[in-house]
């Protein structure tokens, strides 16, 4: 267990020596949201791989390809998610519509059933 603690202590130092810091005033809500959800990304994408993604281009860990390849499957996703979001979607207004036919708010029969 101690062990543990010294390796993740060790990871947080070189981690965030590697770090800058950059204050940014925002006006909008949601751009803010969305720049801390890429720094999220970003931790998420370290922890894993241990090292950043500039760091994975300089030193040639994948090529243009393997980039090319990694968006395509990304963007494929990307349609699935769409897909199955458009799905819930039309379920959500059949629920809705049958609801308002019994005379029942769509909650009552959601937690019904």
């Amino acid at each position: 267990m101690q062990r543990l603690k010294i390796v993740k202590v060790k990871w947080l130092m070189e981690h965030s020596l590697k770090m800058t810091k950059k204050e940014i005033k925002f006006r909008d809500p949601v751009v803010e949201r969305v720049v801390d959800k890429f720094v999220s990304r970003s931790d998420v994408g370290y922890k894993k791989y241990g090292q950043t993604l500039d760091n994975e281009r300089r030193t040639k860990v994948k090529d243009l390809a393997g980039y090319l390849n990694d968006i395509q499957e990304e963007l494929m996703d990307a349609i699935l998610y769409i897909q199955a979001a458009r799905e819930e979607l039309a379920e959500a207004k059949d629920r809705v519509y049958d609801n308002k036919l019994n005379g029942l708010p769509y909650y009552v029969s959601d937690i019904a059933s």
